[in-house]
């Protein structure tokens, strides 16, 4: 699969009995769909910070071709919150890109990686960032 950023081949990743894939080029993680909520593993919390997600309509942001089926993604604003965290979210559902570090900012907003496991793990794998 190639990254919707830089095109580069990704490699595949894991975590906690989860398929990254990742890109070295430009650090994004696409999770495919469900993905997101194996990884955050409180699916109540889970789903009720995927429930947040907003289509954003006035960015300006560019929008990204989604790695499987090459269809533009939308923006989604992630929860209310500010700053705005935009990530790429495939319209057909097929999954979601987060360019680098907006994957560890979903966390810290969903607050459920209590001990900063998952953070610490995202951090010793894709190199603090």
């Amino acid at each position: 699969m190639n990254c919707p950023v830089c095109k580069n081949a990704m490699i595949t990743l894991e975590l906690a009995e989860v398929e990254i894939d990742y890109c070295t080029g430009c650090k994004g993680v696409w999770l495919d769909a469900g993905e997101l909520e194996m990884l955050l593993g409180d699916e109540g919390k889970a789903k009720k910070l995927i429930g947040s997600f907003v289509k954003d309509t006035s960015s300006g942001e560019k929008a990204r071709q989604c790695p499987i089926c090459d269809k533009k993604m939308e923006k989604i604003d992630v929860g209310h919150e500010k700053p705005t965290l935009l990530i790429d979210r495939c319209a057909k559902g097929d999954g979601l890109w987060f360019d680098r570090g907006e994957l560890n900012g979903i966390i810290a907003r969903a607050k459920l990686d209590e001990g900063n496991k998952i953070k610490q793990i995202l951090s010793d794998m894709f190199g603090g960032k």
